[in-house]
């Protein structure tokens, strides 16, 4: 096998494939990318049994053929090579990579032992890509980082005819974004549950190509995500999501309005004196919102930004971090904040206006931290 391409081009789908390679696999072949030129066409396929990645790349090819390298060997090196065109050519047992003056030799694996990739499952429907990746943004905040809990490490996905819901929790904070997309057959209603890492994975990496093509196996254990020359499958989380979506309230008597990007300052100002699982307060009243951290002895920090209060006055308490990472969800002007009371749930939703109506397409709950005597 003898082709050559772009350092660029290269190094660029090298990186992307080996993405998809387990840390520590199960087998050595597994820490390889399979590498096939043929008819102006370089594929590289990348798989750990839970993910896999395909990607084809134009090249100019001489001698046709398979091999299989060290996928984290192979991005090292495309990474660090000079700006110029690259050539990997098999020379017995090993391939060379050549580069300006730059030669690398690189063992290669039995093509023969490589697992097959599982194929793409059958078409689900289509989305804009741009769209979709804000919305796995906005929702894996609330997704839990706990392995012990693998439910709940993963995001739900609802399709519903035209409209699709992403929902996340780690049970102190829900969050919730619903979109439109295209469904290849009209009134499909169906869900899926998505490793919230690889789910960001291909919002990173494919949500800015375009449309992004979702893909499900008849048996629902697979799904798969295609922009352009670059696809991925994926197996799905096992296992029943809590029913989430009946915690988000229909209707609160208190609202109250806030400039999104005073009040993640103030916060990010009084928490400083926060310590850890020590929560920051927040007053509501007619005009206002009065931030305030810390207690007794230790350090202490207080602030008081603007508020449009619709309801009685209202103190709570959140974590900072969940505060924080709600509020850094949010692209709108402000922020509208939906209370039943006190000791309940916070619902945070988009609001263009100060004194407008609020977008409930994303909602984002938060659990509050309860205070003595409340």
């Amino acid at each position: 096998m003898k082709f050559s391409v772009e350092r660029d081009v290269l190094t660029e789908a090298v990186t992307w494939t080996a993405r998809s390679l387990a840390q520590r696999p199960a087998s050595p072949v597994l820490a390889g990318i399979l590498i096939t030129a043929s008819q102006g066409i370089v594929t590289l396929e990348g798989f750990d049994y839970e993910t896999s990645a395909h990607l084809e790349i134009e090249a100019q090819i001489e001698e046709e053929g398979t091999i299989l390298v060290s996928g984290k060997l192979l991005a090292e090196i495309s990474r660090n090579l000079p700006q110029s065109s690259v050539t990997v050519e098999t020379d017995g047992s090993k391939v060379q990579v050549r580069c300006g003056r730059a030669r690398f030799h690189l063992a290669t694996m039995p093509v023969a032992d490589y697992p097959q990739l599982p194929a793409q499952p059958e078409i689900l429907g289509v989305v804009d890509g741009a769209a979709f990746a804000n919305a796995v943004s906005q929702v894996i905040v609330a997704a839990s980082k706990d392995d012990t809990l693998p439910i709940l490490t993963g995001i739900k996905v609802e399709f519903d005819d035209d409209n699709m819901t992403l929902l996340a929790t780690d049970r102190y904070r829900l969050a919730l974004r619903e979109l439109s997309w295209r469904p290849a057959n009209p009134g499909v209603q169906t869900s899926t549950l998505v490793k919230a890492r690889t789910l960001n994975e291909v919002a990173k990496t494919l949500g800015s190509s375009g449309d992004l093509t979702l893909a499900l196996s008849a048996n629902g254990d697979l799904m798969g995500f295609s922009s352009g020359a670059r696809r991925t499958t994926t197996l799905l989380v096992d296992g029943d999501y809590p029913k989430i979506r009946a915690l988000f309230p229909e209707n609160s008597p208190i609202h109250a309005s806030v400039r999104t990007s005073s009040l993640t300052e103030a916060v990010r100002r009084v928490s400083v004196v926060a310590e850890r699982n020590t929560p920051v307060r927040l007053q509501f009243t007619q005009g206002q919102v009065a931030l305030d951290a810390g207690t007794g002895e230790d350090a202490q920090a207080e602030e008081s930004i603007e508020t449009v209060l619709d309801g009685e006055d209202i103190t709570v308490a959140f974590n900072p971090a969940y505060l924080s990472e709600g509020l850094a969800a949010f692209g709108s002007e402000f922020v509208r904040f939906s209370f039943t009371s006190a000791p309940k749930p916070a619902m945070l939703t988009a609001q263009a206006e100060e004194s407008g109506e609020d977008d409930k397409a994303y909602r984002y709950l938060v659990m509050p931290v309860r205070l003595p005597n409340s």
